[in-house]
């Protein structure tokens, strides 16, 4: 189904998401945020999950124990309500401090090489900017944040590392964020938090959730470990 901002997609017998438009912007990502919590406590019987990405909303739902077609309803008619154009207001950002050191951040050099700029140049310009959280995904507690200052924006390795150590920070085009596990992983990383964006003893275990502002701020090695 097609309307004139938005088209809902069946997935399968058990999933149906919704798309906006196709482009990285905090406005597209708002509404859908907004439009993933309105399903989220809408009551609706027999949603299992549901998930916003940057400009998507994908709802897994049980299809014995709700419509289809009624849901594709409720929907259409949520999608179109929600507000275009609007951000919510300012939130306070949550602090990550970072230490920039060279083993830390293996690629900071070559971030710096593809920018034009000094080490230096690059963190200052890394922790001057406010990062908005799009989605979560990949692992668990990944946070997608942007916007990347232009300057210092560089595309994953061709080959991505065997192993990326957990609390690790990169760069991948216009995406910053910390890896919540050792993976392997193919982004540029420029320094590492102590930091856990994922911690399944905690009581909330994820520390963002879509639409958060998150800044990163430089440590220096001696509070990196005394942090860890």
């Amino acid at each position: 189904m097609t309307s004139a901002d938005f088209r809902i997609l069946c997935e399968g017998d058990s999933t149906l998401v919704v798309e906006f438009d196709e482009r990285v912007d905090p406005a597209v990502n708002a509404r859908a945020i907004r439009l993933a919590d309105a399903i989220q406590y809408s009551g609706i019987e027999g949603i299992r999950d549901v998930v916003p990405t940057y400009r998507s909303v994908a709802v897994f739902f049980d299809p014995l124990r709700t419509s289809y077609q009624s849901l594709v309803e409720w929907v259409t008619r949520a999608a179109s309500t929600v507000p275009e154009g609007v951000v919510e207001g300012p939130r306070t950002p949550i602090p990550v401090p970072v230490c920039y050191d060279e083993d830390l951040g293996p690629d900071l050099q070559s971030v710096a090489s593809l920018a034009n700029l000094s080490p230096d140049q690059v963190v200052a310009l890394h922790a001057a900017t406010t990062y908005r959280v799009f989605m979560l995904g990949f692992l668990p507690g990944f946070a997608y944040m942007g916007i990347v200052d232009e300057r210092i924006r560089a595309p994953r390795h061709a080959t991505p590392r065997a192993r990326v150590p957990r609390g690790a920070v990169g760069i991948a085009g216009a995406q910053t964020g910390v890896y919540p596990l050792d993976v392997p992983g193919g982004w540029r990383l420029i320094g590492r938090t102590p930091v856990r964006p994922f911690d399944p003893s905690r009581k909330e275990p994820f520390l963002f959730k879509p639409g958060d502002a998150v800044r990163f701020m430089p440590i220096d090695r001696s509070e990196y470990e005394a942090s860890k």
